[in-house]
């Protein structure tokens, strides 16, 4: 369970509802795979996202439609394969503001910008509700 929530937030919930949006739109594009070369988050490699990885692409095979997930993962400490980490620490930079937080928008704006890419509204991970 812990590698699901980091800091109380269900991080897996929020990878694995990532990565269908993904793949839906990949598959919408006609595409056949999804592949990601991962670093070892502890959400990236949980037993949660693991297992959904896994049924997913049992699924596909399964129906013979979709797009399957391949993962790669980086060695451990390897920064330097990772070509994003130094655009990360740029985005990040852009994205502070000395003298105020910014809006949930403002920042949204901040990253699309520093990425050059539209924004997409987010994803939510409903509360379950006993």
């Amino acid at each position: 369970v812990a590698a699901r929530f980091v800091d109380g937030r269900p991080v897996g919930e929020v990878t694995t509802a990532f990565l269908k949006w993904s793949c839906e739109k990949l598959e919408h594009l006609g595409k056949k795979a999804l592949l990601l070369m991962w670093d070892n988050a502890p959400w990236h490699v949980s037993h949660y996202v693991r297992g959904w990885i896994a049924d997913h692409n049992r699924t596909v095979k399964q129906e013979r439609k979709g797009v399957r997930v391949v993962v790669c993962c980086l060695p451990i400490k390897s920064p330097w394969l990772t070509p994003i980490e130094p655009k990360w620490v740029h985005a990040k930079r852009r994205g502070l503001e000395p003298n105020r937080l910014l809006t949930a928008r403002e920042l949204a704006q901040r990253v699309c910008a520093s990425f050059s890419c539209q924004y997409e509204q987010h994803l939510a991970v409903p509360k379950k509700v006993a």
